[in-house]
């Protein structure tokens, strides 16, 4: 079967469950997956054909599509700061949103006037995750320490399978931060903390669309509508004993809890304290220092 005849049926099963952007962008995910061709190989290639078993392969993850299950979590992948990550039940799918952040933080380093030097910098992630934020620091800035930390046992191994694939070395720790007063060890300092914490409110759920409610891990996404803010009072708390003179906070945070999220941080005693927009608009992240 040529392919371009079954992106029709392809195209025609999903289109009652998604807009057609969003199943044309699926179509090319899965092409390039399975056959390392996207869009602009089809073009050149348009008697490209499919074998039975690549036909059996498409209509597996048409089905799960069909589920509405993140096409992230279908093909166990996904792409953050150029770097794969293996994905599944166990972690968030990375989001633009939080290279953002990443970005910020590399910025914050290198700048022209940073008294930061990277020969003996270091660098904790709070809830690592898929460990995108932690893999993705270390790529970029390869003379710093990097260290992560997640409550789950199933979010650390993805985590140390994406750093062992990526040929990065992070420091992995299993914590429940909530429950300890210090990050690690007494008196150890960081020079950048950057945690993306569990944030959505319960109250947010009638908000969130089924394939990240039904298939992404609660553990890292909800926190309880009177608490909202719990783990960044923690980590801020935290981060008060275990900045460097130098250090930075960083936070992703909920975008409708921008102005709460300041006000905290202030009442905790931080300083030149800014909240950034995502590419969005939505207040989206926040850098503090402790001076």
């Amino acid at each position: 079967m040529l392919l371009k005849q079954y992106k029709n049926h392809f195209v025609s099963s999903l289109e009652t469950l998604y807009d057609s952007m969003e199943i044309e962008s699926f179509f090319y995910i899965v092409s390039t997956f399975l056959h390392k061709k996207n869009r602009i190989a089809l073009v050149f290639e348009p008697d490209f054909e499919i074998n039975n078993e690549q036909l059996e392969h498409w209509n597996n993850i048409l089905e799960e599509l069909k589920k509405e299950k993140p096409i992230q979590y279908v093909l166990g992948e996904a792409w953050f700061f150029g770097l794969r990550f293996e994905v599944d039940a166990n972690t968030l799918i990375p989001r633009p949103e939080t290279e953002e952040l990443v970005q910020w933080i590399i910025d914050t380093i290198t700048e022209e006037n940073s008294d930061f030097n990277q020969n003996s910098l270091k660098i904790i992630d709070i809830g690592t995750g898929s460990g995108c934020i932690p893999i993705s620091l270390k790529k970029e800035l390869p003379m710093t320490e990097v260290s992560a930390i997640d409550v789950s046992d199933g979010a650390l191994e993805v985590a140390q399978k994406n750093a062992l694939t990526n040929n990065i070395t992070v420091h992995f720790i299993k914590k429940d931060i909530l429950s300890h007063t210090e990050l690690l060890l007494e008196n150890q300092k960081w020079d950048i903390i950057v945690s993306n914490p569990p944030y959505v409110r319960l109250l947010e759920k009638e908000e969130i669309k089924k394939n990240v409610l039904e298939y992404e891990p609660h553990l890292a996404l909800f926190v309880a509508d009177d608490d909202a803010l719990l783990f960044y009072r923690k980590i801020a708390t935290l981060a008060r004993t275990s900045l460097t003179e130098n250090g930075y906070l960083f936070f992703e945070i909920n975008q409708y809890l921008g102005a709460e999220t300041v006000a905290l941080l202030e009442n905790l005693g931080f300083k030149n304290i800014q909240l950034r927009q995502d590419i969005y608009g939505n207040n989206r992240m926040i850098r503090c220092t402790l001076k």
